[in-house]
């Protein structure tokens, strides 16, 4: 092989080298840059539980559909490792099928639903959730099928009552009686009318309003995911930590026990709030 045949063989092997080199920067792709990473994410699982302490008092009383509610986390919420829900947090809720109790039977109930969620740095996301869990110390009741909150029943207070006024109605009768010479069918009108009276009462006046006051703890848990980036948590210019209503004295007394154990509905016999 002549000089010149080795020096063109040669010159192609370093082509071929050098095309096969160039193909396979193509096929890798370059690793990115500080700058074009994406920004890291941490998402807030469906199912969460996140406890909630109320601003603001809610009852069925004087609240119509529509009206708003608003609370405030008061655990940390936590994904990968950080907290992206901190306490202080607020959460906005709306009530919806609001039932004033009847005056003959039925409870006063509400529904709450929850509709978006604002951290203490103005990052604000609207999600979805439902509520799983109601203080212990209300005395409303949580259907946790439909998300319900309802009043207490008041069955035994309405018997009570009628029971109090009848024995009231019977001494009275029975003093009667005696000056007529007759205590015991004297006791057993008076019983009677003090029956017939109560009984007018109760079917005249509602039944416990449904009632969360201020401070009252509940949890929700999340039907959807909800997202952070990294510059959402920034927490370095949020507001300082503050009292939350959490720490406030918590619910109302049930109607049952405000004012001693009476909860009468006949005026004079106690009252019902």
């Amino acid at each position: 092989m002549t000089g010149g045949r080795v020096i063109r063989a040669i010159l192609f092997l370093l082509g071929a080298l050098g095309s096969a080199v160039f193909m396979r920067a193509q096929e890798t792709p370059a690793s990115p840059s500080a700058e074009t990473q994406s920004p890291k994410s941490y998402l807030v699982d469906i199912g969460t539980h996140v406890p909630l302490a109320l601003i603001n008092s809610v009852s069925t009383k004087n609240a119509v559909s529509g009206d708003r509610v608003y609370l405030e986390t008061v655990f940390p919420i936590l994904a990968g490792g950080r907290i992206v829900i901190p306490p202080g947090s607020y959460v906005a809720g709306t009530l919806t099928e609001i039932r004033r109790p009847g005056k003959v039977k039925g409870r006063g109930e509400f529904h709450l639903r929850f509709d978006s969620l604002t951290l203490p740095n103005g990052t604000t996301r609207d999600f979805r959730a439902h509520l799983t869990g109601l203080d212990g110390r209300a005395s409303e009741e949580l259907d946790h099928k439909e998300g319900t909150i309802r009043s207490e029943g008041n069955k035994a207070g309405d018997l009570r009552t009628v029971g109090d006024v009848a024995a009231t109605g019977a001494g009275v009768g029975a003093l009667a009686g005696i000056g007529a010479g007759n205590v015991g069918m004297g006791a057993a009108i008076g019983a009677g009318a003090g029956a017939a009276v109560a009984l007018i009462g109760v079917l005249f006046t509602r039944g416990p309003e449904a009632v969360l006051a201020k401070g009252t703890t509940v949890e929700m848990i999340l039907d959807r995911q909800v997202r952070f980036d990294e510059g959402d948590l920034d927490f370095s210019n949020s507001m300082l930590p503050r009292r939350t209503s959490a720490d406030s004295g918590g619910p109302l007394p049930s109607a049952k026990t405000q004012n001693g154990s009476s909860t009468s509905r006949i005026p004079g016999v106690g009252r019902r709030y």
